[in-house]
């Protein structure tokens, strides 16, 4: 009995050591197994590791190196004390004055006004005129209280002759407030990407908190273009309607004189008061390209011409001063060594490496710039990937810079999954290296 109850003991303290022991060959070939990946043939040189570890650690070096400098073009001699030149295409700013500063925009809000009406409303709703509405000040329709008004035929009043009073009933209509409809127009500012936007009234009238910028402006304006019945309505030389309940007869007269200045106008809206002077947002159809123009305090009474020239220079900048380029052109003459690695390394994985992608790594597509724009990518990806890794988990951008400014950013994925190295793999593993 004796015996056999010391074989047992034996047996055991055998078991014990066993899996002791297997736990330390498993932490010493795993880490063995790792290290026999990364000295294999393909590693062998390690400047190869070194030059991917380079091109991603350089993009630091790449941001600083890109020009600073202020384009060599013409000056612009504007009266406005904010101005912006854009291209509608791709939201891309080909000029401006100050143009990130908040400035009052009079009646200039309306461009948004009409985007939140025409996609919150039906043009076929009837609106009933409010107390509220009906005391707004000049310029007015002169509704009164009670009057019912298509929507439809309201919108007319609101672009083409900027009336307040028109502004606030259909704030009303569709928002339930003015409140409540200013804070619509504001989010909707945030989702086309004017972070420095807010309206206080539906109508432009100067408020403490009711503000934008050029840039932000051009921006809503490029986003309102899109829409062809905001087209039609910024087009329209005249338009006539009538009160639903008692039949009074309106005809209202687009006011933008812009229209008739210059070949291929189209748009946009005029503005003025006492806080924010002389506004204009123009559109300018040419050659197949949609410029968008935004002049803010272009002066103060007498001078309410200075808007249309300021208009008209930063139009004609714009036709004089750039041409359709192909921007991977453009890229690969400033950068000729621009490519993007076809993998990445991973540690602790089942593979030494992961590839990844880009889906469009290259812009092959043509937007107007000026001969002396440059184009620059620069490539940000981890340098290294810790396993398990996710296919299609985004690890870095492209992105790709006109001049100083970025233009867009590409994200790159990896192309595949790779699983985390276990135990009985790097067994497998090192049995077919010995």
């Amino acid at each position: 009995m004796i015996r056999v109850s010391k074989k047992k003991e034996v047996i055991v303290l055998l078991i014990f050591a066993l899996i002791f022991i297997s736990i330390a060959q498993y932490i010493s070939v795993t880490k063995q197994f790792d290290d026999l990946l990364w000295r294999g043939e393909s590693w062998a040189d390690d400047s190869d590791l070194e030059d991917t570890k380079n091109q991603t650690n350089n993009s630091d070096q790449i941001m600083r190196e890109i020009e600073q400098d202020v384009r060599d073009n013409e000056t612009l001699n504007l009266n406005a004390l904010s101005a912006c030149l854009m291209d509608a295409d791709n939201g891309r700013v080909l000029y401006e004055k100050d143009g990130y500063s908040q400035k009052a925009m009079a009646s200039t809000t309306k461009i948004m006004t009409l985007i939140v009406i025409l996609e919150n409303a039906n043009l076929d709703d009837v609106v009933t005129v409010s107390s509220n509405a009906s005391r707004q000040p000049d310029v007015q329709l002169n509704i009164i209280t009670g009057e019912q008004y298509r929507v439809g035929d309201l919108i007319y009043s609101l672009m083409l002759e900027s009336h307040n009073d028109v502004a606030v009933a259909l704030a009303e209509h569709v928002g339930g407030s003015v409140e409540t409809f200013c804070n619509m127009m504001t989010e909707k500012a945030r989702a086309i990407g004017a972070f420095h936007t807010q309206f206080k009234t539906p109508n432009g009238l100067d408020e403490d908190g009711h503000y934008t910028t050029a840039a932000d402006l051009a921006l809503i304006s490029c986003y309102a273009l899109k829409n062809e019945k905001f087209r039609e309505i910024i087009k329209q030389q005249t338009y006539e309607f009538k009160e639903l309940t008692k039949g009074r007869s309106f005809t209202v007269n687009n006011k933008n004189r812009f229209l008739y200045l210059m070949k291929g106008a189209i748009g946009i809206k005029t503005g003025y008061t006492s806080k924010a002077g002389y506004c204009f947002v123009g559109a300018l159809e040419s050659n197949g390209r949609t410029y968008v123009s935004v002049v803010l305090g272009s002066g103060w009474p007498p001078h309410k011409q200075y808007k249309w020239a300021d208009t008209q220079q930063l139009m004609n900048y714009g036709m004089n001063n750039f041409v359709f380029q192909n921007v991977q052109n453009k890229l690969l003459e400033e950068q000729q060594d621009f490519s993007i690695p076809q993998s990445v390394p991973v540690k602790g994985g089942e593979k030494k490496e992961v590839g990844i992608y880009a889906e469009t790594p290259i812009l092959n597509e043509s937007i107007l710039m000026s001969e002396n724009e440059t184009v620059r990518a620069v490539i940000q990806i981890d340098e290294m990937m810790q396993a398990p890794v996710v296919e299609g988990q985004k690890i870095g951008t492209v992105s790709y810079y006109i001049d100083n400014n970025l233009y867009k950013e590409i994200p790159v994925y990896t192309a595949e999954g790779v699983r985390k190295v276990t135990f009985p793999f790097v067994l497998k593993e090192l049995m077919n290296i010995w």
